[in-house]
């Protein structure tokens, strides 16, 4: 019996008995209605046993054979070197295109076996109790577990691969002489075969996945669903080596599963996309949703004419026309990837389309190689993950400083993206480049998501989602969060935590990596990078003491399972812990003590090393999963003079990733930022604001008018670069401040007790605080709501309107000024926003104002 969980405060149980059975490929055949809000359409399954089950065997000449160990780590039994893939042309004897593997695109679409309705494909099937109870029968059967969730699971079957024209090319091996004439082994074996085929072979292994997808069905499996799983068990069967490896499951997603989000644009369209939830993807589609179920998908995606379908594929699809009204689109991904990270996107998305490629290829040699990139002989190298397409053995990529990209949004927000992002997107993947090298991925999308995105951006393979609100206010906040999200390529994608815990690996390296990102893509002078990264420290500083202050102890520790990190029961289940807590979506202590951390060891060892540490990391670990252990200890061994200076796992695990609260070599370091001119700049501002506050208060109103001129004459310049968009700084007439430097600036009158209303007046107007960027308008709207300036009501609510990725919080600081036009402010914004929100953010808020 499933426990019970209260889906917004316990751990999140991932279910799925990864250690029996291993999912190695999805085949997603969906259908998307926007009327009736359902995605529905089949998914097939292919297996292989997992590390109890899995018989020692090679995979074949040049291959790599790849296992789990007890605790679920991936390792690497011999060398993987994967061969060089000209991905124009087929290696195998025959040619796959993109047409051939590309759902129902090309071929027959009433084919006996193809997607028939949901109710005749269902039709004596009266539910998942009466079909499949599993506790009923009193036998000992192997019960596969697939982690499920607010899913209408209609039907499971098994397919008969061994139907399939042509696959007899996979029983010809010698590996099947000896196996037995039962079917059931045949049809286990061809999968075998087809998923452990080499690296080389890739768009033949498509094309078969695909064929044996549409295959027949050889018999219903009996299944039973609960809160959080799919249990799914054929009768007879009692080990996983005999239970089916491909398996068909017929099923519709459900209104209320926290997966996907059913919205409208900001041009009121009709549009969905996956939100990335704490439940991940489970309600989605069934799937294994731990780290180690690394696996490869293929997804054939329908939905009326004029929406355009976005999601995780190494291929740009182009729509098929099956009928008229209706077309499909295509993607497929090579790289063995975490279930979760799959992401979809379906909506009336226009392409920002480029002026022209001269800018993008000029960016692509405009950069140098990091020298250990350019003493890099590529037939030495060796990769230590599974076998696949890797791109750092193609040479090709390797001199690729722009993958090929494309950006889309609501038209609405056409012309923000052409005047802001699009100039972006290959600065920053030339700078991104020149820190790491290579980059893991093929492409990227970019797509702009509807207010509602609950926070500023999202990465995925070959795809990322930006908020609206990076839009506004400049470039400077659109290319830290375009940095950072690029950065997840590397951590969080091509290198994964073994255990969701440690997220602190992804998000806190992708919060160090941003600020050299952004500093290159600016291409600024040393000094001018130290003052900005001082300053974002300082910020950040400040943002972590904050939270420390303001949440639970136990949410502030990065290894919560400590030495249990990475463990998993005997049958590959776990827990995420906090996993459903809301107010952990909302937390940044993973970010900010991870980002301090790196910067720590980054300054004991010095940039330079530190680079190229991670550049070695990257080049050890891509396509693997890692625990915090496994980055510390290289990065010691690089520097074997720091663990003579007491540096050590342990010390570090006890400082930083074990602890909750500030850490403890970081507590007196706040105080060195105060230094940097940046700050001190802003440093003589605040005190200039705050005597002329206090000036006011005293004065008659005869002498304010006066005042105010006076404050209005008192400037300061600082030099500007006008000709570079990238270091375009705030203006009112020759007056200059960084947007962070703003941020600093309301932050620090934001301590003061009292300000009065005509110095909101003139904050708002000196610094056009209503055209900055978000995190500029955060804090103004602080400020609004601390000192109930009326006037600023208006631009609260806005804020709370069009910028939900950060606005939750604010209906807490509304509802504690216990003031009446505050509180009906709040309840006002949240009834007009409470339908498009998703569920955490709603029920967080719900939870302030009632």
């Amino acid at each position: 019996m499933e426990t019970q969980l209260d889906p917004m405060k316990d751990d999140l149980p991932l279910m799925a008995n990864t250690s029996y059975m291993l999912v190695k490929h999805y085949i997603l055949d969906l259908d998307v209605d926007f009327q009736s809000k359902v995605i529905e359409g089949t998914i097939v399954l292919f297996f292989e046993p997992g590390s109890r089950y899995r018989k020692t065997s090679s995979t074949g000449k040049g291959g790599c054979q790849s296992q789990f160990d007890e605790t679920g780590k991936m390792r690497a039994s011999e060398s993987c070197r994967v061969p060089e893939t000209n991905v124009s042309t087929s290696s195998s004897e025959m040619e796959y295109n993109d047409s051939a593997v590309c759902g129902k695109g090309e071929e027959d679409t009433s084919d006996k076996n193809s997607n028939h309705s949901n109710e005749e494909q269902a039709s004596g099937i009266s539910g998942s109790k009466d079909c499949g109870d599993i506790e009923n029968h009193g036998n000992k059967d192997f019960l596969l577990v697939l982690d499920c969730c607010d899913i209408s699971v209609l039907k499971v079957e098994e397919v008969d691969v061994a139907a399939v024209s042509g696959i007899e090319k996979f029983t010809r091996s010698a590996k099947l002489t000896d196996v037995s004439k039962e079917l059931k082994n045949l049809r286990n074996q061809i999968v075998h075969e087809l998923v452990t085929l080499p690296a080389d072979r890739w768009k033949e292994q498509l094309y078969y996945f695909t064929r044996c997808s549409r295959a027949p069905g050889c018999g219903e499996l009996l299944f039973t669903t609960g809160t959080w799983s799919l249990e799914i068990r054929k009768s007879g069967i009692q080990t996983p080596t005999d239970f089916p490896h491909a398996i068909r499951i017929w099923y519709k997603t459900k209104l209320e599963g926290r997966s996907v989000t059913w919205t409208t644009d900001q041009n009121g369209r009709p549009c969905v996309y996956t939100m990335g939830s704490p439940i991940n993807n489970r309600a989605l589609f069934p799937c294994q949703e731990p780290p180690v179920a690394l696996s490869t998908w293929q997804a054939s995606v329908r939905t009326a004419a004029g929406f355009v379908v976005l999601t995780s594929g190494e291929n740009s699809a182009e729509p098929v026309q099956l009928e008229e009204g209706i077309l499909s689109w295509y993607y497929y991904v090579t790289m063995p990837m975490p279930a979760s990270t799959f992401t979809i996107a379906v909506g009336c998305w226009q392409e920002v389309k480029q002026q022209s490629f001269a800018a993008a290829i000029q960016t692509n040699t405009e950069f140098a190689l990091p020298s250990s990139q350019a003493d890099f002989r590529w037939h030495e190298e060796i990769c230590g993950h599974v076998e696949y397409p890797c791109r750092f053995q193609n040479p090709t990529a390797r001199l690729q400083a722009v993958i090929p990209y494309r950006l889309f949004a609501p038209w609405c927000l056409m012309e923000r993206c052409e005047e802001h992002l699009l100039q972006l997107i290959p600065q920053c993947l030339s700078a991104a480049y020149t820190t790491l090298g290579i980059h893991p991925f093929s492409r990227l999308d970019v797509l702009i998501v509807p207010s509602n995105f609950s926070s500023l951006g999202m990465a995925s393979p070959h795809i990322i989602f930006l908020s609206q609100s990076v839009l506004l206010g400049g470039s400077h906040l659109c290319g830290t969060r375009l940095c950072h999200e690029i950065a997840h390529a590397w951590f969080g994608l091509a290198i994964g935590a073994r255990d969701w815990t440690e997220e602190w690996i992804s998000e806190g390296f992708a919060t160090f990596l941003e600020d050299i990102f952004w500093a290159r893509a600016q291409q600024l002078s040393h000094d001018e990078v130290k003052g900005q990264q001082e300053l974002k420290a300082l910020l950040r500083w400040r943002r972590l003491r904050d939270e420390v202050q303001n949440s639970e102890e136990e949410l502030q520790v990065l290894r919560p399972k400590k030495e249990s990190t990475g463990e998993l029961s005997e049958s590959g289940a776990s827990v995420v812990k906090h996993g459903l807590k809301a107010e952990k979506n909302f937390m940044q202590v993973h970010y900010l003590k991870g980002y301090f951390l790196l910067r720590s060891l980054a300054r004991t060892v010095g940039e330079a090393s530190y680079l190229a540490s991670l550049r070695k990391f990257v080049q050890k670990f891509h396509g693997q999963l890692v625990l915090s252990q496994d980055f510390l200890c290289m990065l010691l061994e690089d520097i074997p003079e720091q663990k003579k200076a007491g540096l050590t796992v342990e010390s570090i695990f006890q400082n930083w990733l074990d602890t909750s609260g500030i850490p403890k070599p970081l507590l007196e370091e706040g105080e060195t930022w105060k230094e940097c001119q940046l700050v001190q700049q802003v440093s003589g501002e605040v005190t200039k604001w705050i005597q002329t506050n206090q000036k006011i208060r005293k004065s008659g109103k005869k002498k304010r008018k006066q005042i105010e001129v006076d404050f209005q004459k008192d400037r300061i310049k600082v030099p500007c670069d006008s000709t570079n968009l990238l270091w375009k700084r705030v203006t009112f007439e020759d007056y200059y401040l960084l947007p962070d430097q703003l941020v600093l600036l309301l932050e620090s009158l934001l301590e003061e007790k009292s300000l009065c209303p005509r110095i909101l007046q003139l904050l708002e107007k000196k610094y056009r605080l209503q055209e900055q960027d978000a995190e500029v308008r955060h804090r103004w709207c602080e400020l609004v709501v601390k000192h109930k300036y009326v006037p600023g009501y208006r631009d609260v609510e806005k804020f709370l309107r069009e910028d939900q990725a950060m606005g939750v919080y604010l209906y807490g600081e509304l509802m504690l000024n216990e003031d009446g036009k505050q509180q009906e402010l709040a309840r006002k914004c949240f009834a007009a926003a409470q339908e498009q929100m998703d569920a955490s953010s709603a029920k967080l808020v719900a939870e302030m104002l009632f």
